[in-house]
């Protein structure tokens, strides 16, 4: 029985791979982490995938030459030479296989079709609801992917899976979300509900785990082995990358530096507790702060972005009134940065970043929440400990996000078909 990488073949279950020789299940093994390998490293020379997988030389040359003929692989550029003739790189074809991203926030989901390389095969489609705290929001989310699929008039057989990421408590391995699209069904997981609906492998991650995917792959943690991601939306949320793993928590849990204590007998936290630094270094904070300044009588252009309906300022207002100059809202923020500047102090100390990475809607105030940040970071964290670590702005903006959805599903589907293959 010959092996060939069909898009179907990312789907092969255990009772598929039950059916192969132990010859041609391993052949499929070597294939599957050949391209796990060129997935994550791009361009490679077979010299580093045959060190990388375990193999001989000529068994991986056999097998590239059989990838690049399923149309699954090609060659495209020249690597160093150490003398003699420059090695090719492999890379993955464009369009091998599609993946659907979706980012569901408070207030709005978004979604995108994406391939292998991370190109873009839709423009991210916005539906105006969020996340909802039952699974009502599913129904709304099931027709928006149907739509999105079949505006993009891909071939349906190459679509091998759906990534969500999701702001609250995700356990990734579980598939559950402990905070957001809980069920009264406590037969079936998320992950299982969500399957069932969409007829395609789903996997579950945190948000701001995701913007941390995306920033080691493609943004300013690249290459670095100590990197924090600091997620600054209506909430706040960490990322964590030490050496060069990001770090997950026993159940997935990490990273929620939100919900630290800050404030000593300070304003009620949604999640229950009193004084969480996300009562005062968030973008609920900062709505909160503008709505009652302006109720009190401070002028500011936020009167007239929100069209005088105040209840309904949000930080991009904010941070908008900011960039036009207006005093007040600059004001505010550096109140919100200081106070989140003061909590990235304690990650400084505990993990010794070598970079930190603001992302997230109000990383768009620039200066006006970074300065305050460094300040209050200068503060309070060891000169010797902070004077090596760059406080940096993520060069991804609110697509970051996206592409660590994407990147998730793709390692996913590989370390599941190499699970299958292993047994």
């Amino acid at each position: 029985m010959e092996i060939t990488l069909r898009p179907d073949y990312f789907s092969m279950d255990e009772k598929k791979l039950g059916e192969l020789s132990n010859l041609e299940r391993k052949k499929y093994l070597q294939k599957i982490k050949i391209l796990k390998y060129i997935y994550e490293n791009e361009a490679t020379t077979v010299s580093e995938i045959f060190t990388a997988v375990g193999i001989s030389s000529p068994t991986c040359l056999i097998l590239l030459n059989e990838l690049i003929a399923d149309n699954i692989l090609e060659k495209k550029g020249k690597g160093e030479s150490m003398g003699g003739r420059k090695p090719d790189f492999y890379v993955l074809k464009d369009a091998t296989f599609y993946m659907v991203s979706i980012e569901m926030e408070k207030f709005r989901t978004r979604a995108a079709i994406l391939d292998n390389n991370n190109n873009y095969i839709t423009t991210i489609h916005t539906l105006f609801k969020g996340i909802s705290k039952d699974q009502s929001a599913i129904a709304d989310l099931l027709i928006f992917i149907d739509t999105l699929v079949a505006s993009a008039k891909i071939d349906k057989t190459k679509l091998v899976g759906i990534g969500i990421a999701t702001p609250g408590l995700v356990d990734a391995e579980a598939g559950i979300n402990y905070t957001y699209l809980r069920s009264e069904d406590k037969e079936k997981t998320l992950q299982e509900v969500l399957e069932t609906k969409f007829g395609y492998p789903v996997f579950l991650q945190n948000d701001v785990k995701c913007a941390a995917i995306a920033e080691s792959k493609h943004g300013l943690a690249k290459g670095i082995s100590d990197a924090l991601v600091v997620l600054m939306d209506w909430g706040v949320g960490l990322g964590i990358i030490m050496d060069g793993k990001m770090r997950k928590g026993s159940r997935g849990f990490s990273g929620e530096i939100g919900h630290i204590p800050l404030i000593d007998e300070g304003a009620l936290c949604y999640c229950g507790k009193k004084g969480c630094l996300e009562t005062v270094a968030s973008g609920i904070a900062l709505a909160r702060l503008a709505k009652e300044g302006i109720k009190s009588g401070q002028h500011s252009l936020l009167n007239e972005l929100s069209d005088h309906e105040i209840d309904k300022i949000e930080p991009y207002l904010v941070i908008d009134a900011a960039n036009r100059g207006d005093q007040y809202a600059i004001s505010i923020l550096s109140i919100v940065g200081s106070n989140l500047g003061k909590g990235i102090a304690t990650l400084v100390q505990l993990f010794n970043p070598e970079v930190i990475i603001l992302g997230g809607k109000m990383a768009e105030a620039k200066q006006y929440i970074t300065i305050p940040i460094i300040q209050a970071i200068n503060t309070y964290s060891m000169t010797e400990i902070r004077e090596n670590t760059q406080i940096v702005t993520s060069e991804l903006g609110q697509d970051s996000c996206i592409l660590g959805i994407a990147s998730m599903v793709i390692n996913n589907i590989f370390e599941r078909q190499i699970r299958f293959a292993e047994v």
